[in-house]
């Protein structure tokens, strides 16, 4: 399971708030790797005067007054970071028990820069000049290999201005919140948030309830003023990657509703917004939270009840009554992720497929369904369905019983999925005595491992013909006493197979260097075609002209994971997209095949509702 990256700029005023430090904690105690930006401005001032040092301005063409550096200034700006701000960031990490490393970004040139060209000025006659020794300038070149190193070996890592000069000459001062925006490029962050002391970017400075809610390129512009300037284009030059980036506060990332997000494609119409949004914020498995954070509020907005669960799942409901129908599909992805983009008429990005173009859909028509007094529909959005754990799936299973199901998974708007193969997936591990392999008769580990694997295939191949079989991930290591080969081996194995057969059959494999852990043994599930479900979609098939089909699919899902306890309770497949392009840089949904899949979705959804008691099974 990936760990995301989180590239957050908080100011001074920030800093000074409690509330940003926990909230750091928190993400990484949800597995996040960490990278602090930290601005300077109450440091700086406290440095200059704790050395009773005059902090030189200059005016500009314009009016405004900046700090200024010449070469002299740039040690005093780097002692008050060293000295002031970055101790602080230490102080109360470490008191939250983090492990964190705190740096200049010109320290080791982490970070280096490009000098901004002469500046134009004005005297203090007010005459114009201009200033050639103002040491300001861009972040240009990060050094991401020991960065990433120094993210896999603490729990935050916090770096400030200024950065180093790749001339050699004295550091330069950048901007703090345009250094994020680069570090996160750089380093493909997952996301990049930019900490201030209002709700985001206010569309009227004076009412602090003004936020503007989501902004295009070019749109923050018409709005900043002052430093939030420098946010925006941050925020602008971020969406160059593939991070989902905004603008919260105050002095908080806990707040969505205060929040100005930052897209890079506008939908081509408002009934596609909902879709483009949840296919631009990643959420590869294990970083599930802002995408669910993000529906539970779209959800809210619209008069529905919706919460994130203690397992990470979305939940989104409407109706009270017992009838519940329960449309399950899933937040995350596979790696890797980039930027989503319409192209005529088709989305393409990761996840546009499997399965964020089903979740959008179960969602808009949780929006719309008609539910009768005694229905409830319920939408989930579930957790690490795209690895083994099905953390989302089987707390479902747990904690929400359903008189029906539809999962959210592609096999395209015009074909119903009855069921799925189900998964026999074992670690298998060799091990020999340490030797040279040269030696006379001499076997590695990882020929052990081949002989152990091919061994175990044959064997449970035997106890299931149709079964398909893969190897999809191999290592080894070297120890003074022995050298280990671990794979991993899954098996696909039909709805029909006896997995009590198969564990048996593998394990039976074991012996002297080689160990055999059952990682997963899900069985496969298949409906029938006389179930209430199977029946209100055939009818509303029928209703626009198409002839189904019906499949049974030869991945897993998580109707495997729901119907190893759940009995009696009809379940089908059903979401729009060709299967053939999950999990592939080829990724890409087109708009009439969603709205396709909406629209029938609907209609399925509104006529169980109309079935009479009874006749819901």
């Amino acid at each position: 399971m990936s760990r995301p990256l989180y590239v957050i700029k908080v100011g001074s005023a920030t800093l000074d708030h409690g509330t940003i430090h926990k909230e750091l904690a928190d993400l990484v105690a949800r597995g996040a790797r960490v990278l602090l930006v930290a601005g300077g401005a109450t440091g700086i001032e406290a440095h200059y005067r704790a050395i009773a040092r005059p902090m030189p301005q200059l005016r500009l063409a314009n009016g405004d007054e900046v700090r200024y550096c010449p070469p002299e200034e740039m040690t005093h700006l780097v002692d008050a970071y060293e000295r002031v701000t970055l101790p602080a960031v230490e102080r109360e990490a470490r008191a939250l028990g983090l492990g964190v490393f705190t740096a200049v970004a010109a320290r080791g040139a982490l970070v280096t820069g490009r000098a901004n060209r002469p500046l134009k000025a004005l005297s203090a006659e007010g005459r114009p000049i201009v200033v050639r020794d103002h040491r300001a300038g861009v972040p240009a070149q990060v050094d991401t290999a020991r960065l990433n190193a120094l993210l896999d070996t603490y729990d935050l890592v916090c770096l400030s201005a200024p950065v180093a000069d790749p001339d050699g000459g004295a550091p330069l001062n950048v901007d703090a919140d345009v250094l994020a925006a680069v570090l996160a490029n750089a380093l493909d962050a997952d996301h990049l948030r930019l900490v201030t002391g209002t709700a985001g970017l206010l569309t009227d400075k004076d009412d602090p309830r003004s936020t503007l809610a989501d902004a295009y390129p070019g749109d923050g512009a018409r709005y900043a003023a002052g430093r939030m300037r420098q946010k925006v284009r941050a925020a602008e030059i971020a969406l160059e990657g593939s991070a989902d980036v905004a603008i919260t506060g105050p002095h908080t990332m806990s707040e969505p509703a205060n929040w100005t997000r930052f897209w890079r494609v506008r939908e081509p119409s408002a009934d596609l917004s909902l879709l483009t949004r949840v296919v631009s914020v990643p959420s590869v498995s294990g970083d599930e939270a802002e995408l669910a954070t993000l529906l539970a509020e779209w959800c809210r907005e619209r008069g529905m009840d919706a919460a994130v669960d203690e397992a990470g799942n979305l939940v989104a409901s409407r109706g009270i009554g017992p009838r519940r129908l329960l449309l399950l599909g899933h937040l995350d992805t596979v790696p890797h992720r980039w930027p989503a983009e319409w192209r005529e008429g088709e989305l393409w990005g990761r996840g546009s497929v499997d399965a964020k173009g089903c979740l959008a859909n179960f969602l808009e028509v949780l929006a719309h369904a008609d539910i009768p007094e005694d229905g409830q529909l319920c939408v989930v959005g579930a957790v690490e369905e795209e690895i083994s754990s099905s953390k989302g799936a089987f707390h479902v299973r747990d904690h929400y019983p359903a008189d029906a199901v539809v999962i959210g998974e592609p096999s395209g708007s015009e074909k119903l999925t009855l069921g799925y193969f189900g998964l026999f997936k074992l670690k298998v591990t060799a091990s020999v005595s340490s030797g040279h392999s040269a030696g006379q008769d001499a076997v590695s580990a990882p020929d052990l491992l081949i002989e152990a694997l091919g061994g175990i295939r044959t064997a449970v191949l035997a106890h299931a013909t149709d079964a398909l079989s893969a190897v999809i991930e191999i290592s080894s290591r070297t120890g003074r006493e022995h050298h280990h080969a671990t794979g991993i081996l899954n098996f696909r194995v039909p709805p029909t197979a006896d997995l009590d057969a198969l564990r048996s059959a593998a394990l039976d494999q074991v012996r002297p260097g080689v160990e055999i852990e059952v990682l997963r043994a899900t069985p496969g599930y298949v409906g029938g075609r006389s179930s209430s479900l199977v029946k209100v979609f055939s009818r509303a098939f029928a209703d626009t002209g198409v002839r189904p089909r019906f499949v049974v699919k030869k991945g897993t899902s998580d109707m495997n994971t729901l119907a190893t306890t759940w009995r009696d309770v009809p379940m089908v497949a059903y979401g729009p997209g060709d299967s053939s392009l999950d999990h592939t840089d080829e990724e890409r949904i087109g708009a009439m095949e969603y709205r396709t899949a909406r629209s029938l979705l609907a209609d399925a959804v509104n006529r169980w509702f109309a079935l009479p008691e009874g006749s819901r099974r």
